[in-house]
Order: structure tokens, then C-alpha cells, then sequence
């Protein structure tokens, strides 16, 4: 199966062994919930999913690389205890707290949350002195003589014996102990994560093109010739912070990513040629509606792989300023609830504004550093907190500045009106979005092109989202054969009270 219909496979798989009935008790009992075992190819996602699966479930997340673990590590450290049997005193050996099953209690104690999944991988890479006691955690899900805690999920990970020669073969006993889901590389299935994730237009553009370069791997006189979806996923990154230092994106970087010469050879070529459309097409001027005969000749004359890049860089310039819009009304969306149950309290209970909202910003701030801690919690999310709780505070500063009584609501409310909008950067970039299809409309015309940045905004979350909150009339103008899909439709539930969105 691929690393998609996996990752859901997984989710759940937990959330049917959290699942309780009536009286609080697991609907499949602790003995009978085997681990979860994801078992592929290396650098084809393993590790991803499981932070965003945590994340979306709101549980912790404690991850480790069992290749990196001694028996000792693992089981704890032995030390000696006094006992008394029949009567009689002995030494006996004990052994302190696992570092596994300690940092899951770490974990529980600093994030807040109680439940999570505990992640292992390369599980059946262990040193032969630790596999022992591997078996028997597959099996017990203990460590020596301590137990994972209740509310945590055990999952593992692992590569099949061709790709790694110290791979131990789990026999027919212990694999009827765990749950074992195979995964495969499949380039559509990443592609949308890769979506989500806003990975490099020149990656995913190449890639589009090229899907048997995706994933390799070969055996050369010289060694092991691979490239993985990790690896593409890390030059992305890479290739965005060289380009934001002015820093030259050459063969020999990719090939720190890309470990196959032919393969890296190709990118590196066709990275150069993508890096000089972004000067021949003048992305900024498309986007501001501007008119450029040579341009537009380019684009009608260019082969179907150059409009490709071009439609690449439109959308990724697209893309973070969807990204920044639907970023701002998340944050307002987040003031305005905290807002809400400041005034709510204020009113119902007679108290006074200013030390409610004190409060509320010590519990965001308390929140935040939970967030930091649990394992899991994605970049945007603690982004999002981060400028919720700026807002506050700035709201706080301006009431106090303002003089207003302890019980004035209504300066709260003149407050968050003035300190949050989004009205004029949805406008803006409605504009920018609607020049870019006037250019794809005289360019290509109502060809594969067009169909091609409609799937593209549709399949993106952030467009996506953009497009279910405000309504977006230049992507309902071109896009009369499709329709928004339910899952991106589902989006719009989130902020379900737009017409609400500036009252508190």
C-alpha cells in the first residue's frame, strides 16, 4: 500500500485502541492492541506520518531510533537490592527506569497529555544483545520490568532484509503479535503531502515530469545509487533557504540529496533552466496583471514541460501568499474565541475585562509551552499560537493605554476590530489569483494547462481553503467543469461563521 491509504491505516488503528466503552474501559483490551508495524523501503515517509497523525489526533508523540540503543539504554541499568525470601536476606538485581518509558512519562508530565503514541524505529535493526528483549516488548509492550503507561499506543517501524543487511527476520510468532502494514513508494500519495507541505515547485514540477526518478535504488561498482522521498523532501528545504540567502544551488548540493549521478544530473540541469524562467517570465508582473507581449509569445511558443516550470512558479508564488492569508485569519479566528470567552465570563459573571484577558494570555502562554513539549504539534500550529498570543497582548497593552474600566466590553471590542483584519489581503490577493488565470486564459486558452492549475489550487490545502472561505470568483469563473471536492469543502466547517468573523 502506499504511504497515504498507510497513514490512515495507522490513525485508525489508534483511535480504535483508545476507543472506550460506557465505563471508560478499551473497547479492545491492552493485551490483545498489537503494535503497529510499518514496514518499506527506507526514506519513503515511515517517520513523517507519525507527527502528523499525532497531531491531528492531539496526542503526545515520543519517537525514538532503536539502532541507536545498548540492551542498558533500553532496559534500564541494573543495580542491587536487599529482599527477603523464606525468611532469609539476599541480593537481588534490579534495574532503574527504561530512557524509552521515561521519556514517555516526560512527555505526559511537561506536554499535559496523557495519551500519545510511542514511536520506534528501525525495530528490527537492534543489536544482537537488545533483540531478546525486543521480542518480548512486541509481545508485552514492557521494557525490563516497566510497562509503557496506559494511553499509549505502540508503533514501530522497519526495512524489509534487502535494503539493510543488519535486519533481523521476525519469525511467525512474533509477526502474528504485531500488525503489520507494508508500504511502498508511490509518488502520487507523496505528492500530496508534498502539496501540504509547500515543497519546492522545481521538485515537485521535475518530478511531475520524470515519476521513475521518484524513488531508486541501485547496486553500482561504486555502491549503493538511491534517491528517496526523504531525500527529495530535505533538498527542497535546502533549495529554499539557498535561495533565501542568495547562496548558488549547484550538482554537488543535490547530490548530498540525491545519491544517484545520472539522477542528480538531470535535477541539477533542469533546476538551472527552471531558476531562469523565474527572470524570462517575470512571476510578479504576471501576477499584478501587467501586459507583456514578449512574454506572452514565450509561454504560447514554449514547450509543454517549460509551461509546466511556469505553472510551478506561478502557483508556488501563489501558494505562500495563500498561506499567509488563511495564517492571519487563523490567528483572528483564535483572538476572536479567546476574545469571546473573555466577554462571555465578563458579562455573566460581572467580572472585570482587563484581569480576565490577563488570564486568558497566561493560559495561551501555558498552552504554548505544552504545545513545545508534546512531541508532535506541527510548525503552523505553534505559529498560529505564537501570533494569537502577540495579538493579545497587544490588545492588553492598547486597553490599558486606553484607560478602559476593568468591565468596559466595549472597548474590547473597538480593540479587536482595530488590531484585526484580513478584509484587504483577501481582496488583494483575489486580484493577484485573478490575473493569473487572465494570463493562463490568453496564453493556453481553455487547454490542459488551464486544467492543470485548476487541479492544483483545488488539491492544495491552502488555495483550497482559501477558495471554501471567500468564495473565490475567479476560480468559480474557470472552473465550471470541476467542483471543490467534500474533503476541501469540509474545510469551510472550520470557519463556518464568516459573516460572524469580526464580532466577539
Amino acid at each position: 500500500m502506499d504511504i497515504a491509504y498507510a497513514k490512515q491505516q495507522v490513525k485508525d488503528t489508534v483511535e480504535a485502541y483508545l476507543a472506550t466503552d460506557d465505563y471508560g474501559e478499551a473497547l479492545i483490551p491492552r493485551a490483545q492492541q498489537r503494535p503497529i508495524f510499518l514496514v518499506g523501503a527506507p526514506g519513503i515517509g515511515k517517520t513523517a506520518i507519525m507527527a502528523q497523525i499525532a497531531d491531528e489526533l492531539g496526542l503526545g508523540l515520543v519517537s525514538y531510533s532503536m539502532t541507536h540503543h545498548t540492551r542498558q539504554s533500553a532496559l534500564g541499568l541494573p543495580f542491587i537490592v536487599s529482599r527477603e525470601y523464606g525468611g532469609q536476606s539476599y541480593d537481588a538485581s534490579e534495574y532503574t527506569m527504561s530512557e524509552i518509558i521515561a521519556s514517555v512519562y516526560d512527555c505526559m508530565r511537561e506536554s499535559g497529555r496523557e495519551r500519545g503514541i510511542l514511536f520506534l524505529d528501525e525495530i528490527n535493526c537492534v543489536s544482537e544483545t537488545l533483540y531478546p528483549s525486543m521480542l518480548q516488548f512486541l509481545q508485552f509492550k514492557t521494557f525490563g520490568r516497566h510497562e509503557v503507561p496506559e494511553g499509549w499506543v505502540v508503533v514501530t517501524a522497519g526495512n524489509p532484509p534487502e535494503y539493510n543487511r543488519s535486519v533481523h527476520e521476525f519469525d511467525v510468532v512474533t509477526l502474528d503479535r504485531v500488525k503489520r502494514i507494508p508500504v511502498e513508494p508511490d509518488f502520487d500519495a507523496w505528492k500530496a503531502y508534498a502539496l501540504e507541505k509547500g515543497v519546492h515547485p522545481a521538485v515537485l514540477t521535475f518530478l511531475e515530469a520524470k515519476r521513475d526518478r521518484f524513488y531508486s535504488i541501485e547496486s553500482t561498482i561504486e555502491g549503493k545509487a538511491f534517491v528517496t522521498a526523504r531525500g527529495w523532501d530535505d533538498l527542497s528545504d535546502i533549495i529554499r533557504v539557498y535561495e533565501r540567502l542568495g547562496k548558488a544551488v549547484d550538482e554537488g548540493l543535490i547530490a548530498h540529496y540525491v545519491q544517484n549521478e545520472k539522477i542528480a544530473g538531470e535535477f541539477a540541469a533542469y533546476y538551472a533552466l527552471f531558476d531562469k524562467y523565474k527572470d524570462d517570465y517575470r512571476i510578479e508582473g504576471i501576477l499584478n496583471g501587467e501586459q507583456d507581449a514578449a512574454v506572452l509569445e514565450r509561454a504560447q511558443a514554449a514547450a509543454f514541460d517549460e509551461r509546466l516550470s511556469l505553472l510551478g512558479l506561478i502557483l508556488d508564488t501563489l501558494d505562500g501568499e495563500f498561506r499567509a492569508v488563511m495564517h492571519d485569519t487563523d490567528v483572528a479566528l483564535a483572538v476572536r474565541d479567546d476574545l469571546r470567552a473573555v466577554k462571555e465570563e465578563a458579562l455573566s459573571t460581572g467580572g472585570e475585562v482587563l484581569p480576565l484577558l490577563q488570564e486568558r494570555i497566561a493560559h495561551q502562554e501555558q498552552a504554548r509551552e505544552m504545545l513545545a513539549v508534546s512531541g508532535a504539534s506541527s510548525r503552523t500550529a505553534r505559529r498560529v499560537l505564537d501570533d494569537e498570543l502577540a495579538v493579545l497582548r497587544q490588545l492588553l497593552g492598547s486597553l490599558e493605554e486606553r484607560g478602559a474600566s476593568g468591565a468596559d466590553v466595549k472597548a474590547l471590542e473597538e480593540a479587536f476590530a482595530a488590531a484585526v483584519s484580513v478584509e484587504g489581503s483577501v481582496a488583494a490577493l483575489e486580484a493577484r489569483l485573478s490575473a493569473a488565470f487572465a494570463f493562463i486564459q490568453e496564453a493556453f486558452g481553455d487547454q490542459q494547462e488551464m486544467l492543470i492549475f485548476v487541479t492544483e489550487l483545488t488539491q492544495r490545502t491552502p488555495s483550497a481553503r482559501f477558495i471554501a472561505q471567500f468564495d473565490s470568483p475567479s476560480y468559480y469563473e474557470h472552473n465550471q467543469p470541476m467542483i471543490l471536492s467534500d474533503s476541501n469543502r469540509r474545510l469551510r466547517s472550520l470557519v463556518d461563521d464568516l459573516d460572524e468573523l469580526w464580532e466577539i
